[in-house]
């Protein structure tokens, strides 16, 4: 037995509605009712709309309960967020620190050697671009210092600029 479509709008004033609307989703929502309700056999509205006969049948359950505002898409919720509060500060902390050569094997951390660091530490395995979201959320920009090799002598560097190289 087929379900009854509500007729609290005629089919004439639901294609109105798909015309004006302008999510194109909910417009062949409102067609394939539209069909259903001017004599077209479900299978038939539900194939000029693009689905099929029971994806059609669960709108008309849909638009039954809530009527038109049933057609449209509802909100889709949101992951969680891939590390805590905690775990960011712990991370920002680290990155203002900077890193330490010896211990961590990198004389200036990149979004790949920080998702490293955060797997060792937290046993959580983040992707660079994740990684990124997370820190421009957090205030960080993408610029970061000019790297220096872990054995640079601060003052040979100094009195290379001041006389030059050695002449032999």
């Amino acid at each position: 037995m087929a379900l009854k479509i509500t007729e609290d709008l005629s089919a004439g004033e639901l294609r109105a509605l798909a015309r004006r609307e302008t999510n194109g989703r909910v417009a062949s929502r409102l067609l394939a009712l539209a069909g259903a309700l001017s004599g077209m056999s479900r299978a038939q509205a539900a194939e000029a709309a693009g689905m099929d006969r029971q994806t059609l049948r669960d709108w008309v359950v849909r638009y039954n309960a809530e009527g038109v505002a049933g057609l449209r898409d509802r909100p889709k919720g949101h992951p969680p967020e891939a590390l805590t509060e905690a775990e960011q500060a712990s991370l920002a902390n680290v990155i203002f620190r900077g890193p330490d050569p010896k211990k961590d094997g990198v004389s200036a951390w990149t979004l790949p050697e920080l998702c490293r660091w955060i797997e060792a530490r937290f046993d959580k395995q983040v992707h660079p671009a994740s990684l990124s979201r997370i820190l421009r959320r957090n205030g960080f920009s993408r610029q970061k210092a000019r790297p220096t090799h872990p054995q640079s002598d601060p003052g040979r560097q100094a009195r290379f600029q001041k006389r030059g190289s050695p002449r032999p």
